[in-house]
This record gives structure tokens, C-alpha cells and sequence, in this order.
């Protein structure tokens, strides 16, 4: 049976989500059919897009024109589409802005095979000289309206730490702020779907509705992190369950702000906490002072306003312990 935390990070409210495929792939792809089985209450539109660059562009504007889906999603060759079709939330997945020079380079000119069924039935395709420059124009196209008003808060990017055939996170971060990196390759698994897409999804389905969720402060100190580094029981997979329901973050305390102890600090949340806790450390002397619903800690934290979780007591000695209480909590 499924937790109660775990279901109610399926609580989402989004009506429309539009999944732009990778090149050679379909709107059968594997994102699409997780879209579908994870949001069920959603309208998925997944679209086959034209092979030629200037055609694909030209259906994804005048599809998200006719349907406004509230969230667009495009994955390498779709996350390139999907940075143009500015005004709505995206998310761009290892997106793949300089495609003409990977096809030159990685995929090669001829004849070949789509990954997945496509509706009309085609399963080639050619990739000539002159296709390839039709793809470097259209990229060219890409952050006209970055600069715009509000852009830089629709869009996220999505970057696996092992992709192994575009490397645009620099790009990106030339244009935009919300730059994530998640433990993973080039093509999501479900996996790097669930424990990287999923939470960026979350986080869009929070900003659309205007949600405001209790937040959780869990110490990284003899909490989630033991004193030689390493990780502390479950606490990962614990931090992601939480992180489904609460707004949660990570408090590192400090004597006084260095940014030495600061970078380790967030090196080890990016490396062991992953997307879930993207942004979300906290390093100050007063942790006490922080305003919040809940604190999960170790050490004591007398003077904190909220709930004080005092983890590592008879009461609390596991991390499923906390869990089972937050469970009982159903969200609150």
C-alpha cells in the first residue's frame, strides 16, 4: 500500500500538460506514457512532431496558442522547442540547443529509424545536410524572449550529471536561474523521472494554484548527515517523501557564514539529497530563529516557534519513525 506521503504528492491540480518528444521519438515516448499514469486527472498532449524543424516549431506554437496547457515539458530536442514557446511554465530536460551540431557530430547524415510507433505510420527517416542547417536556424531562434518580464520564473532546466550526448547546462545558465541537476543520463528512466522530474512538476503545480505547504526544517547535522560525512540511515529517501507534501529544507548550523563550510554544505545536499532539496539550504548560527511549521533535528532547537521532531530519541529513533508520525499528520 502506498504511503500517505507518497499519495498525496500526487495531489496535483493541473489540467493540461504538453510532453514535447526528443528527436526520433514519438508522442508515444516513455515520458509521455509516465505523464499519463501519473496524472491521471491531466489532459496529456503529446504530439508526433514533424522531422523538419521549421514545421515542428510551427505546430507546438500554434498547439500551445489553441490549448494553453498549463505545464509544457520537452525533453533534449523538445526542451530546445519548448524554451520558445515562452509564457508558459516549462520544464527543459537535458534540452539540446545546439541539435544541428550534435546531429552533425553524434547522429550522422542518412537514413534512420524512429524509436517509437509515430501516427502516420513512418518508421524512417532522412537526415541530409540541408536538414541539419534547417535545425542550427531554428535553434538559432532559441532565448529571443529570456530577457522578457517573468520568463525567468516559467522556466526550469533539467540537466543529468552523465549525459553523455548534450552538454548545454552553461547555455542555460546564461538565460536563466532555475538550473537543477539530477543523477542520471541523457534519456530519463523512471527513476530520474520520479526523483527528478516529479518535484520540478510539484513545484509548477504550486506556483500555478498559488499553494502554500507547511514548511518542514530538517537539520543536516546528526540528522541526515553523520559526523564523518556519510549518510545518515534512509535519510534520503526520507528528505523526497517529505519533500512531496512539505515545504521542506536543510539547515546547516554555522558559528558565522563562511562560504568554505557553505559549498561542502551544498555539495553534499546536491550529491546526496538530489532535486528534491534543489535550492532549499539553509546555513545560519540561529536555527532557533527560523520561521517554520516543524523542525526535525537532533540537537535541540529551544526558542523555534513550531513543532520541534527531536530525531535519534526513543520516540523518533529511525527515520521511519518521523515518517509515521508526518503520515498520521496526512499533510497538516
Amino acid at each position: 500500500m502506498k504511503s500517505r506521503i507518497f499519495a498525496l504528492a500526487n495531489t496535483f491540480l493541473m489540467k493540461k500538460i504538453l510532453n514535447v518528444h526528443g528527436f526520433a521519438s514519438s508522442g508515444q515516448s516513455g515520458t509521455a506514457a509516465w505523464l499519463r499514469k501519473t496524472f491521471p486527472g491531466a489532459e496529456i498532449l503529446s504530439p508526433d512532431i514533424p522531422v523538419d524543424p521549421h514545421e515542428g516549431l510551427a505546430l507546438l506554437t500554434e498547439l500551445v496558442a489553441a490549448e494553453a496547457p498549463d505545464l509544457i515539458v520537452g525533453t533534449s530536442m523538445g526542451g530546445m522547442y519548448a524554451e520558445m514557446l515562452h509564457g508558459t511554465r516549462r520544464i527543459l530536460v537535458n534540452p539540446a540547443f545546439e541539435i544541428a551540431d550534435t546531429l552533425r557530430s553524434r547522429i550522422g547524415t542518412g537514413r534512420h529509424v524512429f524509436y517509437n510507433a509515430r501516427q502516420d505510420g513512418a518508421t524512417d527517416f532522412m537526415v541530409t545536410k540541408g536538414l541539419i542547417e534547417a535545425y542550427r536556424e531554428v535553434a538559432s531562434r532559441c532565448f529571443e524572449h529570456a530577457a522578457d518580464e517573468g520568463e525567468d520564473k516559467l522556466v526550469w532546466g533539467l540537466f543529468g550529471t552523465h549525459d553523455e550526448l548534450v552538454h548545454t547546462f552553461p547555455i542555460f545558465r546564461q538565460h536563466y536561474t532555475r538550473a537543477v541537476h539530477f543523477e542520471g543520463g541523457h534519456h530519463l528512466d523512471d527513476h530520474a523521472r520520479i526523483h527528478a522530474l516529479l518535484p520540478v512538476v510539484r513545484w509548477a503545480d504550486d506556483e500555478i494554484e498559488g499553494r502554500q505547504r507547511p514548511v518542514l526544517f530538517v537539520a543536516l547535522e546528526d540528522t541526515l548527515m553523520k559526523p564523518d560525512g556519510t549518510v545518515l540511515g534512509s535519510a534520503p529517501n526520507a528528505f523526497a517523501r517529505l519533500a512531496a507534501t512539505y515545504d521542506a529544507y536543510v539547515v546547516a548550523r554555522a558559528d558565522w557564514y563562511d562560504d568554505a563550510h557553505a559549498a561542502r554544505c551544498r555539495q553534499w545536499v546536491e550529491q546526496h539529497l538530489g532535486v528534491p532539496a534543489y535550492n532549499r539550504l539553509v546555513v545560519t548560527p540561529r536555527p532557533e530563529q527560523l520561521l517554520g511549521d516543524y523542525f526535525v533535528s537532533a540537537a535541540p532547537v529551544d526558542g523555534f516557534i513550531g513543532i520541534h521532531i527531536p530525531y535519534a530519541t526513543p520516540e523518533f529513533r529511525e527515520w521511519q519513525h518521523v515518517l509515521t508520525y508526518f503520515e498520521r499528520l496526512g499533510g497538516q
